[in-house]
């Protein structure tokens, strides 16, 4: 931190400020910077055009102050600059997060005026601009050797045809540069057409119009200076959106390429916990969808270690040890780890794992899943199979698991005479913030497809909507599940399952989302 003096002369330790770029809306166009900061910050402000999904990056306990920025109630931008004063100069560090790049058309330089004359350190950190990212997501290139070698960047809000104190110099504007790129003009588009065609533009010139560019919700209107306003009130096309006039426009025809692929406009939820969720969300972007992270559930520490340690004490009387999940997998190790055991201690027992997850996490720490015994259905009826020609009598199984789970392995288990131990190795918890996070999506944003991978992220997940409002929210999206277990948690709520996965795994659960909704696959 920085140690220096408030306006008013009297010590204090100030904070610092940060102008951060999050980008045009796919949140992996954040760059690196910009994400170390984020997740350091102490207060986050954001704007309408900061993709929600970025605030998944902050650390608990962050103050998260939505700044507004659109036609909605908002705050100024005099209340703004305040804002991110006065959080600094309580020794905060503060990230203002706003949509793409601070400096180009985001009021970046007004505030950073406003903090430099209040005497608090701060620093830019640019962003990937919407100016050139959202063309490039239309498969539009601004510049191209044979088309346009000179771009002009143009704000939109100003009114193009008021009679004093315009800033815009139309005949330059028209002249000056082979591509021409309007900020947030969808309101006053058709003026903006007008003036260029009176400055000298040819009618026929390309024009595209792109809606919420980089995101799964892109939308894109296409046609020249002379067609273009019927064009976008035709489509209904509303703002934010940006503006993009020129020859090159034309080359969208060959290399658009975001459009095409398989899962393009389709926006996925995904109510994993927030450490498991890149796992699916990373495949799911790879081809073409918007993912939204909802985590319903959070891992958490059991409130008391004894049983646990107890069962590591005795971890090499056990015959066998059954893991179900990943996460049990994870605190377990942990806690061999805290009270000074290693894998020696397990010599005596073999190991069996629910689903290749589960497996993959054991070979992290140097443990093998009996070949004998990885069950052909990933959940406990599948392991009951697997046993079903081995003697259990006196048997000892420890089943280090979440609190709440099914006991359908257990009780089947001691049923054929085995001593069996389930023992707390985590507890699966809501997260604190869920339930606001949830009404943001579903009203500004709301999902086409939710995911769950667990009948805990159901039963979770539907306790973050009020009753009288989850078929509003759910009727237009599909709810994909990852198999029959899960399935049937939702049907038991009256929930129709639109897919499901052949196989208990996160690549097979992507593979039917494909199935059911790809397109463009070619």
């Amino acid at each position: 931190m920085y140690h220096g003096t408030v306006a008013d002369g009297s010590a204090n330790t100030l904070g610092k400020i940060y102008l951060v770029g999050a980008g045009p809306g796919d949140p992996g166009l954040l760059t690196l910077k910009g994400q170390s900061i984020l997740r350091a910050a102490d207060v986050v402000v954001y704007d309408y055009l900061a993709n929600p999904e970025l605030l998944l990056e902050t650390k608990p306990g962050a103050e998260i102050i939505y700044a507004g920025m659109h036609a909605e109630k908002r705050l100024s931008q005099k209340q703004i600059n305040q804002l991110l004063v006065d959080r600094a100069r309580q020794g905060k560090q503060v990230c203002r997060l706003k949509g793409g790049d601070p400096f180009i058309f985001g009021r970046g330089g007004e505030e950073a005026e406003h903090i430099a004359a209040s005497g608090i350190p701060f620093e830019v950190v640019p962003g990937v601009s919407s100016g050139y990212a959202v063309p490039a997501y239309a498969g539009i290139p601004l510049t191209h050797r044979r088309l346009s070698s000179t771009v002009t960047f143009i704000t939109g809000h100003e009114d193009p045809e008021k009679e004093s104190g315009t800033k815009l110099d139309w005949d330059r504007i028209a002249h000056g540069a082979s591509t021409l790129v309007f900020f947030m003009g969808v309101k006053t588009l058709p003026a903006i057409a007008r003036n260029l065609i009176r400055a000298g533009r040819a009618p026929s010139t390309p024009v595209a119009v792109i809606r919420w560019g980089t995101r799964g919700e892109q939308q894109v209107v296409t046609g020249t200076l002379e067609t273009i306003a019927g064009q976008v009130k035709k489509a209904g096309l509303k703002p934010p959106a940006l503006t993009v006039v020129g020859d090159v426009v034309a080359l969208r025809e060959k290399v658009q390429w975001f459009e095409n692929l398989p899962l393009f406009g389709e926006r996925v939820l995904i109510t994993r916990s927030r450490e498991q969720a890149a796992e699916l969300a990373a495949p799911l972007r790879a081809l073409g969808a918007e993912t939204i992270e909802l985590p319903t559930i959070a891992i958490h520490d059991p409130e008391d270690w004894s049983p646990l340690d107890q069962a590591l004490e005795a971890a090499g009387s056990y015959d066998w040890i059954i893991f179900t999940s990943a996460n049990g997998v994870r605190k377990f190790m942990g806690r061999m780890g805290v009270t000074g055991k290693d894998i020696r201690s397990l010599a005596g027992a073999k190991i069996c794992a629910i689903g290749p997850a589960t497996a993959e996490e054991l070979r992290k720490h140097l443990l093998r899943v009996d070949v004998d015994k990885v069950p052909r259905e990933y959940r406990a009826e599948g392991v009951l199979e697997a046993f079903s020609d081995e003697p259990l009598a006196g048997k000892r199984f420890l089943i280090p698991r979440a609190r709440v789970a099914r006991d359908v392995l257990p009780d089947e288990l001691r049923k054929r005479g085995a001593q069996v131990d389930v023992v707390e190795a985590y507890r699966t918890l809501a997260p604190a913030d869920s339930a606001e996070r949830a009404r943001v999506i579903f009203s500004r944003h709301p999902p086409t497809v939710v995911t769950f991978t667990s009948s805990s992220t159901v039963e979770n997940f539907l306790r973050l909507l009020p009753q009288k409002e989850q078929s509003a929210c759910l009727n237009h999206a599909k709810l994909a599940s990852i198999g029959p277990i899960t399935s049937g948690t939702l049907r038991r709520h009256g929930l129709t399952v639109d897919i499901e996965a052949r196989e208990y795994t996160i690549p097979a659960l992507v593979a039917a989302i494909v199935e059911s909704l790809g397109k463009n696959t070619r």
